[in-house]
């Protein structure tokens, strides 16, 4: 069980809230992708036997790998503290537990829609998603 649940009116009210975070979450993913990367080439350049290494170029791509992923949890700690629940932090898809017909079901969003016209069974993820209707 939820330990909130929302109506799409306050689901929609609260997109001003996470849509930034959302999107902020998104960049920093990318972020942290780009960064994976480099540590990944940095580290084969040390595996043959050194060539071309530059002895910062770890600790930086160290340090960009820890700073994407702090930025990331706090993005998400702050739009779970919303009471929303990240589903793809890649896609930005975000889903609001709510209730329809006495069911628990979750308000589906992404990022680049303008507001939740979505909703899914626990289950049935955004494959499942289904239209809310006036």
């Amino acid at each position: 069980m939820a330990e909130r649940y929302f109506t799409p009116e306050e689901a929609n009210a609260l997109l001003a809230c996470v849509r930034p975070l959302v999107e902020e979450l998104v960049a920093r993913r990318a972020e942290l992708k780009q960064a994976l990367e480099r540590r990944r080439g940095v580290a084969a350049a040390t595996r043959t036997n050194g060539g071309g290494f530059q002895p910062r170029a770890l600790a930086q791509a160290d340090a960009a790998v820890e700073a994407a992923s702090e930025a990331i949890m706090r993005c998400l700690g702050r739009i779970g503290a919303l009471g929303a629940q990240v589903k793809d932090p890649d896609r930005g898809l975000v889903d609001f537990p709510s209730l329809r017909d006495g069911e628990e079901v979750l308000l589906c969003w992404q990022l680049g829609e303008d507001e939740i016209r979505w909703w899914h069974t626990l289950d049935g993820g955004f494959a499942g998603r289904r239209p809310l209707l006036p």
